[in-house]
Formats: C-alpha cells, sequence, structure tokens
C-alpha cells in the first residue's frame, strides 16, 4: 500500500510538473504575442493600402517630426547628427563631388539615410538632385543634349528612352529624386534658361513630358488622376519645374515679373504641368518669379486653388532654392512673415538649404501660435509620405553597389548619339542654296578650330553639369570639338587650334576654311559632350540624317 501510493504521489507531482510547464508555455507564448503585437505597425507593413500607412504614421508623429519632414537642406550642412536632432525629411546636392565614383556617391546617401533609419519612427529621407540632361552633377555620367535640343528633335519616344535611361544613371549613385524636368516654356530668348526649355510652343513641350514614364515609370491601367507613381528600384521620382511663368518674365529677366492673362497663362505655360500630373509626376516645384506682381511661391490661389484642387495633384510641392527668402525685396526681410505666407499657399517641402534651424523655429513658433493650421501642416507631411510610400524607401531605403555599372554606360551613349542625330538643326547652308557651305571637304589643306568652345569640355556641356551654372575646363570625361574634328577630317590635313585669332593670322596662314565654335553664354551650347565626333563629321560629311529641320 505504502509503494501504490509513494507510486501515486509521485505520477501526482510529474503531472503537476507538467501542466506547470504547459502553463510557463502558454504564458511565454502570450508575452511573445503581446510583444509582437507592441512592435508591429501598420505604417511598416507593405500589405496595407497606402493611404492607411499614411494615416497610421501620421498619428504616431509629434510636432518636430512633422515639422523636419518638410525641411530639404544641402547636404554640406547635414551631418548624423542634424537628420537625428530635426529628422529632416530631404536633402539635395546642388553641386557634383568633382570626381567622385558611383560608389562614394552611394555610400555618402546611405549614410545619410542610416541616420534617418535610427530616429524614433524610422522614416526615410529622400534625397534629391539635378538631373536636367542626363545626370549631369556626377562625373562620367552619360550628358544628353539640353532641352531646346530635345525639343527640336520632336520626338517624344526618344525623350522617354532618354527618361528612363537618366534614372538607371541616378539610382546608379544611389540617389531616388531628382528636380526634373523643366517643362516651362520660353517666349523670351533674353532669359539666360532658355536652355531649359523644350521649346517656345506649348504643344510641343505637352509632348516632351513623355520623360516622366520614361523617369518614373508607365502608369497602370486605370491609375487614378493626380496620384504619384514611381515603379520600383530602378525607377526615380521626378519634379516637374518651376511652376508657373518661367520664361515669359519681363525682358526675360530670370526671376521676374510675367505679365500676361490668366487665360494667356493657363493656355502657353500650364499645358506641361498638367500632362506632367496625368503621367504621375510625384512633385512639382514652385517659381521664383511673380506672375502679374504675386511672387508665386505666396500665390495660395496658384499652388492650393488651381495645382491641388483644380488639377488634382496629390504629390507633393516643393519650393526653389531659398524660394521663401525671395518672397520680400529684399530677400530674408521678414523671414517669419515669408514661412507664414508661403506655408499657407500650400507649399509641403521647403528647400531651406543653409538656415534650416531658422526655419524650424520660426515654422514651429507659427504652428504653435496658430498662425499656420495643424491641418496645413498634416496636409504637406501626408503628401511627402505618400511619395515616399509610392517610392517604397520603407521597404527599401537603402542602395547598394548593384546598379553602378549603369553609369555613362556605353549604351546610354548610344542614345545620347542618337539625340544629337536628331536634334542638330541646320538653320542656313551657305548664302545661296545652289553653292552650300556643308559638307566642307575633308581633305582639305589646313583648318583654324577657334573660339571658346571648341576644346573644353566643361563649356560644351553648358549649366547644370557638375556645377549648377557649368564650368569651365576638363569637369568630366568626354571628347572635345577639336579632338572630334582631327579624328574625322583627313590624316594629312593640318587641324590649327587658336581660341581668339585675329584678322592678321588668319590671312598669313592661308586656311581653307575655319570652325569657330564661340557662345558668350556657354549655357546656351546645346551639343551632347559625348558625341561631339557627330558635329564633326556633319560638318564635313554634311550626313542628311544628322539633320533635324525645324
Amino acid at each position: 500500500m505504502t509503494g501504490q501510493w509513494h507510486q501515486l504521489k509521485v505520477m501526482q507531482m510529474q503531472k503537476m510538473a507538467t501542466d506547470s510547464a504547459f502553463l510557463i508555455g502558454i504564458l511565454v507564448l502570450c508575452c511573445w504575442a503581446a510583444m509582437a503585437d507592441a512592435e508591429y505597425v501598420a505604417y511598416k507593413d507593405p500589405k496595407h493600402p497606402i493611404n492607411h500607412r499614411i494615416k497610421d504614421l501620421l498619428g504616431r508623429m509629434t510636432l518636430e517630426e512633422k515639422i523636419g519632414q518638410m525641411v530639404q537642406i544641402d547636404r554640406t550642412v547635414a551631418s548624423a547628427e542634424v537628420m537625428k536632432k530635426y529628422y529632416i525629411g530631404s536633402l539635395l546636392s546642388t553641386g557634383g563631388s568633382k570626381k567622385a565614383s558611383p560608389e562614394t556617391w552611394v555610400d555618402m546617401v546611405n549614410d545619410f539615410q542610416m541616420s534617418s533609419l535610427s530616429t524614433r519612427l524610422g522614416i526615410p529621407m529622400i534625397y534629391g538632385i539635378d538631373a536636367v540632361h542626363g545626370h549631369g552633377m556626377v562625373y562620367k555620367a552619360t550628358v544628353f543634349p539640353h532641352n531646346v535640343g530635345l525639343g527640336a528633335t520632336r520626338d517624344p519616344e526618344l525623350v522617354k528612352k532618354i527618361g528612363a535611361a537618366t534614372a538607371l544613371e541616378v539610382r546608379a549613385t544611389g540617389i531616388p529624386y531628382i528636380f526634373a524636368p523643366c517643362v516651362a516654356v520660353c517666349r523670351d530668348p533674353r532669359w539666360g534658361r532658355c536652355y531649359e526649355s523644350y521649346s517656345e510652343d506649348p504643344k510641343v513641350v505637352k509632348s516632351m513630358t513623355e520623360i516622366i514614364p520614361g523617369l518614373q515609370g508607365d502608369l497602370p491601367a486605370n491609375f487614378r488622376k493626380g496620384v504619384p507613381y514611381i515603379a520600383g528600384k530602378k525607377k526615380v521620382a521626378a519634379c516637374a519645374k518651376q511652376y508657373v511663368g518661367d520664361g515669359g518674365t519681363t525682358k526675360g529677366i530670370n526671376e521676374n515679373n510675367t505679365v500676361i492673362s490668366r487665360h494667356e497663362l493657363i493656355s502657353i505655360y500650364m499645358p506641361g504641368y498638367s500632362s506632367s500630373i496625368i503621367k504621375g509626376v510625384a512633385t512639382v516645384m514652385i517659381s521664383s518669379s511673380s506672375w502679374n506682381g504675386i511672387q508665386m511661391h505666396v500665390n495660395r490661389d496658384m499652388i492650393t486653388g488651381f495645382l491641388k484642387n483644380t488639377l488634382r495633384f496629390r504629390g507633393f510641392v516643393i519650393s526653389d532654392w531659398e524660394g521663401l527668402d525671395r518672397t520680400t525685396s529684399p530677400p530674408h526681410a521678414n523671414y517669419t512673415h515669408s514661412i507664414l505666407a508661403g506655408v499657407n499657399a500650400g507649399i509641403d517641402m521647403i528647400m531651406v538649404p543653409y538656415k534650416y534651424e531658422e526655419f524650424i523655429d520660426g515654422l514651429t513658433f507659427l504652428v504653435k501660435n496658430n498662425s499656420i493650421p495643424i491641418s496645413r501642416i498634416d496636409d504637406a507631411v501626408k503628401r511627402i509620405l505618400r511619395v515616399k510610400f509610392t517610392m517604397g524607401l520603407f521597404e527599401n531605403p537603402l542602395a547598394d553597389y548593384s546598379m553602378t555599372k549603369y553609369l555613362g554606360s556605353r549604351e546610354h551613349r548610344e542614345l545620347a548619339r542618337e539625340a544629337v542625330r536628331k536634334s542638330l538643326v541646320l538653320l542656313k547652308n551657305g548664302e545661296s542654296a545652289d553653292e552650300p557651305l556643308i559638307p566642307l571637304p575633308k581633305k582639305a589643306s589646313k583648318i583654324l578650330v577657334a573660339g571658346s568652345h571648341a576644346n573644353d569640355i566643361g563649356n560644351q556641356c553648358g549649366g547644370l553639369t557638375i556645377e549648377w551654372k557649368g564650368q569651365s575646363g576638363n569637369t568630366t570625361s568626354g571628347t572635345t570639338i577639336l579632338q572630334a574634328i582631327k579624328n574625322t577630317v583627313d590624316p594629312k590635313t593640318e587641324v590649327v587650334f587658336n581660341e581668339n585669332p585675329d584678322a592678321s593670322y588668319v590671312k598669313s596662314n592661308k586656311f581653307s576654311y575655319a570652325i569657330v565654335m564661340e557662345q558668350k553664354d556657354k549655357a546656351l551650347l546645346m551639343f551632347c559632350l559625348e558625341t561631339m565626333d557627330l558635329l564633326a563629321n556633319f560638318l564635313v560629311h554634311g550626313s542628311r540624317q544628322l539633320i533635324s529641320f525645324q
């Protein structure tokens, strides 16, 4: 009996131990489940609709985090500490890194991105750069003809291919956002930025917005009008700029006043923007010019009223470089008022780019004092987050080296050659049609090549190449016009270069002919850097396929 009792006690104790283990297991599982529930956040789950993710994330954000998302600063004033302290939403480059490799660019962008991801909510920043005629700010990138040349091609499908190539090269450096295309309509050739405009004809400019699906990807069928669309890691977010009226300012002065009726503004300068929005452009940049005396950065009627409400644009609106500063004369004279007027007008992201602390403090003060409603801040942040979610930045915030091969690729350079062939415009071939000047004789005995652009890579590229205003000298890799001519003519032909020869020098040297490459405004030279040999070939052979007539 004692043995049976002992056996029974042992069995009871074993059962209790089993039950206890089971209960402990249940408790552990419950704790794990609770922890999992605590860690799960809807905005990080790509299975949720984007609007649901935006709502979830916005509800978790403090005012400081919201305002941080509205700030874009120059990379030269950025650091890991700045990104984390102020929750900076965006960075930009105003110029290239001279001869930095694509791997160096990727590393830099990722370092800044890691700082953003380490913040409380881990909202990725978006890095932007000018890429108006290819990824021109980066050394050895493919430099395509400027927009004025591409407009002359009258070939939207070619421009779409250029957009796709540009997107790949920009992504090769780890950058997901570009400030292009420029859809200004240049109506006054005195405007120094006419080379950024596809045409004086609004219909041509509108047709050239086909570059947007090249940059961002083709819209899916039945996609909602006005909603931004970016088709994956090989595409970039684009920016239609500068809204609106650039190219029509008084006397062509940059950032001046465009005096025109509302009907003319909408019929001439608006088609490029409406077409861009229909094609899913992610962002729109505001112009620093004025329309009938109202500075565009504070024009609520045109930003919120027309762009957002009438055209139903759902991406985010970004200011121009120090755009808020320029709303007063002199600039920055009343910055608090500029912030108030610009943000209330509907600008969502502000390109500060240096004095970010002053902007953040000023905007915070205005919101806390109810001068700017929190609903306006929420609208701005929703739009910024919509673009970031659409780009897939939350799922793939970091770039790798897998796309560096695309920078300056042979395929892209061949595409640039095609663009040059189709963009060259022959205005007149000699004094008489019966005696054409071109083609020049290939076997001439002696040729003079002259002009400031004949042997200067930087001058050939023009503006928005390595630096915003362009730069003379050996700025990037390519073929100079002088070298291309030497490569094209007969080996026995003597080619002499003199940048600025006088009349006596020309007469005494008995040249067969002279080729002069001179442009006082270097930004207006539209020829493609990689294809100077095509120009030389045209001059010597007069190949008809190299000519595109307007």
